[in-house]
């Protein structure tokens, strides 16, 4: 059976936030730059309707709730850093799937960025058994 999901996007390109974020010492001395490119698929029809802005995502607030989170984040990999963001990306009310891209400019000599990109549906089995919590704990599988 092949699924479907709503073509409708919400997207925030370039958000800034700061981090403490890499596996070497030097990276981690304090706080650095990243710039995170969200695709976000949801369901706009009720909110086109009513022009409320309850019935959609605000789009402010979860740029607010990434960059907090993302103040008191403690990670080595952008990895496990991206697979926590995009989970906060899926709690939001009516969002179905998340595409995020984040960028590490300075992270490799001669590279003006590095970075991942992941693609996450919020009824997938990766996103149901994820063993990320918002509070950078990492949880063992049972």
């Amino acid at each position: 059976m092949e699924e479907t999901y709503t073509t409708d996007t919400i997207f925030i390109s370039g958000l800034k936030i700061e981090t403490v974020i890499g596996v070497y010492e030097w990276e981690r001395e304090k706080p650095r730059s990243l710039f995170i490119d969200l695709e976000i698929g949801c369901d706009i029809s009720s909110s086109s309707h009513s022009d409320n802005i309850a019935d959609t995502i605000d789009y402010d607030l979860l740029s607010t709730e990434i960059g907090s989170f993302a103040s008191t984040a403690n990670y080595q990999l952008i990895e496990t850093f991206a697979e926590a963001v995009a989970q906060i990306v899926l709690s939001q009310n009516g969002c179905e799937w998340v595409k995020l891209k984040i960028n590490k400019p300075g992270a490799v000599k001669n590279a003006a960025s590095v970075g991942i990109s992941i693609f996450r549906k919020a009824d997938s089995s990766i996103c149901a058994s994820s063993n990320i919590q918002h509070n950078n704990q990492i949880r063992t599988s049972t």
